[in-house]
């Protein structure tokens, strides 16, 4: 599978996780997001996207291992999934451009803008590292 996770880079951005090497994604509270980070599992990729003023799909990331219950919730309800870097995208694939694209009218990034773990298909994969290519 392929996902996007989506982190306000004044809190924790792409350059940090690189710095990092590795970092355990946790805090999701929303439950369709809850839902979608407990699916994921050892390899797969995930683009890296900053919100706030950024607003762009910055690198890509890979699960470290299958999600996990989170360790710092005493409810036992959410998930945590450990991430390593992959690289930086050639350059930031924008909101406005993916927004401005058809094929990603169905991505839930274009429908559900809160939602902060989503699942992206191959074919938007590929949309998205193209349009970093140019």
């Amino acid at each position: 599978m392929k996902w996007l996770f989506k982190e306000e880079p004044t809190h924790y951005s792409y350059d940090d996780l690189a710095k990092d090497k590795k970092t355990s994604w946790s805090g999701v509270r929303n439950p369709v997001a809850q839902k979608h980070l407990r699916s994921v599992r050892k390899g797969d990729s995930i683009f890296y996207y900053h919100t706030g003023d950024e607003k762009s799909v910055v690198g890509v990331m890979k699960a470290s291992g299958d999600a996990y219950p989170d360790p710092n919730d005493g409810t036992g309800k959410l998930y945590a999934v450990d991430v390593a870097p992959v690289g930086k995208l050639r350059r930031p694939v924008t909101l406005a451009e993916i927004k401005a694209d058809k094929r990603f009218a169905e991505m839930p990034l274009t429908r559900i803008p809160r939602l902060s773990v989503m699942p992206v298909t191959d074919a938007q994969w590929k949309a998205i590292e193209d349009l970093s290519a140019d």
